[in-house]
């Protein structure tokens, strides 16, 4: 079984099942987040860790790598995995209900090539006790405290 962390689903609403990799990027005693902020889409500005959804016939770790690219401009190394937990939630850029499956990964960050190149999505260093707390959703928090290289 897996971990859920957040609000419970409710049992008359659909849900479609969202796997997705994440990945707690450490350098040092700070940690890279991304800065989404797309209302435009219905998403309020929030801090989250890098990753997103695995597109079908995609494995993990290419889509860690691609997601990290997409929302950071930065490339990865060595990734890991953490562990993995459940969040139901509603995703207002596809206008559903998600049951997201999110494996975690910790890695290091290799090298800078440019700004993210997902629109709506800012590249920030900051001390990993103070990203930490900011991260917007409670699964997030628990494995980047429990992050180690």
């Amino acid at each position: 079984m897996i971990r859920r962390f957040g609000t419970p689903p409710e049992a008359e609403r659909r849900y479609i099942r969202r796997p997705g990799a994440y990945v707690v990027l450490l350098q040092g005693d700070d940690m890279l987040v991304t800065r989404e902020d797309r209302s435009d889409v219905g998403i309020a500005p929030e801090f989250q860790l890098p990753g997103g959804g695995i597109d079908p016939g995609e494995s993990p770790i290419p889509a860690l790598h691609r997601e990290v690219m997409e929302e950071t401009g930065w490339t990865m190394a060595s990734p890991r995995r953490l562990g993995a937990f459940r969040r139901f939630v509603f995703m207002p850029e596809y206008d559903l209900w998600a049951d997201k499956i999110c494996t975690i990964y910790v890695a290091r960050p290799v090298r800078r090539f440019g700004p993210p190149l997902e629109d709506g999505h800012t590249a920030i260093w900051m001390p990993r006790d103070q990203a930490t707390r900011l991260l917007a959703n409670v699964g997030d928090r628990h494995f980047a405290q429990r992050a180690r290289f």
